[in-house]
């Protein structure tokens, strides 16, 4: 629909002050039609003045600023897709020195419904209860992405997002996204190190903001060139440190030996014992298997997460049942072996999403709490988490000399940039050892030969 925009001169109300009328933007669109009263009131016969050639040096400049502030109306109005009123007072009429101010209505965005039930999220995630002042505010634009990841059954991706959100809002509040520019951000990573906060925490939060920003462009509310603060030569998220999470395998030997006195420490050891035998499992697939997935000398699933993100390319992960994943399903393991029943008794049929979700950060406590009692029973020197599991497995392959090709399928990566992120360094024994056998040649009594004294 096109808009139309004219310069107005109400005479309906004198301002008793000066004895002069209003002159005013209007803005048709869509059949409706709103009035912006600017700073230049005018008599009658000074508006009749405009259509003259030649008048006053103060009056010309009124037409000027007028006609200028017309054109640029019409060039927004243009370059809007599509025309919204609540977007063209606050971006055009809001702090534009050449309006009166006013208070406008607050845009409040309907959402077209998705009949997607939302009312178990409510009380998990605030946002729910966020007036949003504008479709591009960052309050609606991280609630859109969140009811997708929702809708998808990523709770603990939404999580984040929702913790993204309120780390933004804490620091200048329910912004648009257009306010958001290169030294907004860099405002906001000083502030956060100021908190004590690490680069690291700062990507994490930025990261989503990101995936904001890209979804907000592709779906037509902001412009890359224009409205985008991110990549070279804007502002470049700081990269997360590479931690080295794997264990040696000395401290894996003193974790398989070592006895708990305690029943649920011993549980939990043995939950992590089994993530790391079954090629790196993570805790979400290992809560999943069922009995129906053991096919003779193997397990063999497909992976949750990529289920999602790989369709069609991800590949089954095949795990070799040894005599310690035996011991350890017929110790912790459910009794009854029907083929759709949990091998673990954790998970059971009915939960939603939002419990299951629950139960796997559980599950993954009563791993790290019992971990952390064995590390600090055992006097290891790294923290030993559920990803450690993962992390140890991947690297003790790559020392063994299975290639990142066998070690990605093993995890279930679908990129080998994936895989290569899990492989540890070498020790620096290791690397202490090497740097000697390259001056190897000094313990040879080569000089001699070569006549050297």
């Amino acid at each position: 629909m096109s808009v139309t925009i004219s310069i107005i001169f109400d005479t309906r109300r004198m301002k008793m002050k000066n004895k002069k009328f209003p002159t005013k933007i209007r803005v048709i669109h869509k059949r409706e039609t709103r009035d912006y009263q600017t700073i230049f009131d005018l008599t009658p016969e000074e508006f009749k003045k405009f259509s003259s050639p030649r008048i006053a040096d103060e009056l010309q400049e009124i037409r000027k600023k007028l006609f200028d502030l017309k054109r640029i109306s019409e060039n927004y109005a243009e370059q809007s897709n599509p025309f919204e009123f609540h977007e063209f007072e606050n971006e055009f009429v809001k702090d534009n020195k050449l309006f009166r101010q006013r208070e406008f209505k607050q845009f409040i965005p309907q959402v077209a419904p998705d009949k997607f039930d939302y009312s178990q999220y409510h009380d998990r995630f605030t946002l729910f209860q966020v007036k949003h002042p504008h479709r591009t505010s960052l309050s609606y634009c991280f609630l859109e992405y969140v009811k997708k990841l929702l809708q998808q059954g990523r709770i603990g991706n939404a999580i984040n997002y929702l913790r993204a959100y309120r780390s933004l809002e804490s620091f200048r509040g329910i912004v648009r996204l257009e306010e958001i520019s290169v030294a907004y951000l860099y405002q906001y990573e000083q502030w956060m190190l100021d908190k004590g906060n690490s680069k690291t925490t700062i990507g994490i939060v930025l990261c989503p903001l990101r995936a904001i920003f890209n979804e907000a462009i592709e779906d037509g509310l902001l412009k890359r060139d224009k409205h985008y603060p991110f990549g070279r030569r804007r502002y470049q998220i700081p990269g997360s440190k590479n931690l080295k999470k794997s264990l040696t395998q000395l401290d894996v030997q003193k974790i398989y030996y070592y006895q708990p006195d305690e029943p649920l420490i011993n549980k939990g050891k043995k939950m992590w014992l089994f993530c790391y035998l079954a090629n790196g499992l993570n805790v979400k697939d290992m809560i999943h298997l069922k009995f129906k997935n053991m096919e003779g000398e193997y397990i063999i699933l497909d992976r949750a997460k990529t289920e999602r993100t790989a369709r069609g390319s991800a590949r089954p992960i095949t795990i070799y049942l040894t005599e310690d994943l035996l011991e350890i399903i017929n110790e912790i393991g459910n009794k009854d072996r029907s083929p759709n029943n949990y091998i673990f008794p954790f998970m059971r049929p009915g939960l939603t999403l939002l419990e299951q979700f629950d139960l796997l950060n559980h599950v993954r406590k009563i791993i790290n709490e019992s971990m952390a009692k064995v590390r600090a029973a055992l006097s290891i020197e790294k923290k030993i988490t559920n990803i450690v599991s993962r992390h140890t497995f991947s690297t003790h392959l790559k020392r063994a000399g299975a290639s990142t090709e066998f070690i990605q399928e093993a995890l279930g990566h679908t990129d080998k940039k994936t895989t290569e992120n899990y492989l540890d360094s070498f020790e620096k024994e290791v690397k202490k050892e090497f740097a000697l056998k390259l001056t190897a040649f000094k313990n040879c009594g080569i000089q001699e030969k070569i006549g050297m004294d």
